[in-house]
């Protein structure tokens, strides 16, 4: 056997914006920003925590010189693995340019599966969702699309989670109200688990917090980032930062101003529970002078988010980004066209957990239509970005000289072997056209209902393996904040 020094096999493709100088200057304007100006943090006792590490605390102001930025960093674990609820299996590992997508949380409006029509997000859509998320290849983690309306508004957050867990057995990123809302589902996740020590050694959700641009960490934020440090659940800590709103207009600095706000929790986390995961980054657009919007199809999204994840991974954080979403109300060509840009660029950039894929009308409405042509968009570029490999088996040389000028290669081993591994469409129309007119005319609008009636109506998921024993748990637990918020 003989061997190759200094050979790389196949070199996967990655996207770049920033020079290095670019992206040491802009951390030091972090550096800066934290130090000098620092962030509000609405929370008596993480200020507390803050003032005993070496922070400046006047009132809710609190600075955070450059000594506890770095030691912060250096704690955060470089690897983080999330399992499915229902065994050992790891579902996500946290490490630099390991991509995963998955839909995002919380818009009020949902289209319908059946009749087309925007509404009200529902309890029984938290379910759909997470079913057919449960049945896409490409989608790596499950967020709701949604923030249920048919239920008490204060345990919207609540239901969404009981009803998604038992779904899915991917991982879920889940939100809260609040640090009581946390608390019930972590409950949930450790009844899933099969008990605390079991939900210890395998987390099975990522929770996801938002402080306020601009440098703001109100109660509720940063209380559920201390509690989740405190149990060491891998969370996210993320602001929706508006350029030329809540933060400058220029990319540089709304990303400078974004990064300060989510090391607030970092800081928090480390200091609390050294090693624990976090992640930051969220999303990073504009808002569009003419029509007031935040804009979630602007190329400017795209560039951001790439820009950031380099910026994150220049400092030694994961990072979350944003793709998969539209501006326009349903989905269509432009949607298709948006969706496309964004998952490529973030495919591109390595950025770690990508949400947001099924966003229309600017995150006001949750598509699930929109996340299964995310999905196919996905392993698109999934491919794309997997390179060339160059190896003696796939320079296929024996083979070429075997069959040699004038023949083919239909019935060759090496053929069988590895025309397998093309990637195959389920939406993409390859159809002559006599086969297409015979199938009904199907544009790829009406493949992608079918495609998702389908598995709404064939796919079940593992609810039917959720014991009985922790359905009533987990009832229970329902219950229970039914009567917490009665009481109040």
């Amino acid at each position: 056997m003989t061997f190759r020094t200094n050979y790389t096999v196949n070199r996967t493709p990655r996207f770049s914006l920033l020079s290095e100088d670019q992206k040491a200057r802009m951390f030091r304007g972090v550096i800066k920003t934290l130090n000098d100006t620092g962030a509000n943090v609405h929370h008596e006792e993480v200020r507390e925590l803050l003032a005993k590490n070496r922070c400046k605390v006047d009132g809710k102001r609190v600075r955070i010189p450059p000594e506890v930025v770095r030691d912060a960093l250096a704690s955060v674990p470089p690897t983080t693995t999330i399992y499915s609820w229902d065994g050992d299996e790891e579902m996500c590992y946290v490490e630099p340019g390991r991509s995963y997508f998955g839909p995002g949380p919380t818009p009020p409006n949902f289209i319908d599966t059946e009749t087309l029509e925007r509404r009200p997000y529902q309890r029984k859509d938290a379910t759909i969702v997470a079913r057919v998320c449960d049945a896409l290849p490409n989608i790596g983690y499950v967020q709701s699309l949604g923030s249920i309306d048919d239920v008490t508004h204060a345990l919207s957050d609540v239901y969404e989670f009981a009803d998604m867990i038992q779904n899915t057995r991917k991982v879920i990123m889940n939100w809260a109200f609040n640090v009581e809302n946390v608390m019930d589902e972590h409950r949930i996740g450790i009844v899933m688990a099969g008990g605390e020590e079991a939900f210890k050694r395998r987390p099975n959700f990522i929770h996801y917090s938002e402080p306020i641009s601009p440098l703001t960490s109100d109660f509720d934020a940063i209380g559920k980032c201390y509690y989740c440090a405190q149990h060491r659940i891998p969370q996210v800590y993320t602001p929706c930062a508006i350029g030329g709103a809540t933060v400058p207009a220029t990319h540089a600095g709304q990303l400078i101003v974004a990064m300060s706000e989510s090391m607030v929790g970092v800081v928090v986390s480390q200091l609390l529970n050294p090693g624990t995961c976090i992640l930051i980054g969220g999303v990073q657009s504009i808002l569009d002078m003419r029509r007031t919007i935040y804009s979630y199809g602007a190329p400017e999204l795209s560039i951001m988010s790439a820009a950031y994840t380099e910026l994150l991974n220049y400092v030694g954080l994961p990072i979350y980004s944003t793709s998969g979403c539209t501006d326009t109300k349903r989905m269509d060509i432009q949607s298709a066209i948006e969706a496309a840009y964004s998952i490529h660029t973030a495919m591109m950039s390595g950025a770690n957990f990508v949400h947001d894929n099924g966003y229309t009308e600017s995150g006001i409405t949750g598509d699930v239509f929109q996340t299964v042509m995310d999905d196919e968009i996905i392993g698109m570029s999934r491919l794309i970005c997997g390179g060339v490999e160059v190896n003696e088996e796939t320079l296929a040389v024996e083979e070429i000289c075997n069959v040699g000028p004038g023949g083919h290669y239909l019935y060759e081993d090496h053929t069988m072997k590895w025309f397998r591994k093309h990637w195959m469409p389920t939406l993409m129309d390859r159809n002559s056209y006599e086969d297409w007119d015979a199938q009904g005319r199907l544009t790829m609008k009406d493949r992608i209902i079918k495609k998702t009636r389908d598995i709404i109506e064939n796919h079940e998921g593992p609810v039917s393996r959720v014991p009985e024993d922790a359905k009533k748990d987990i009832q229970k637990i329902l219950d229970s904040a039914e009567e917490r918020v009665r009481s109040k």
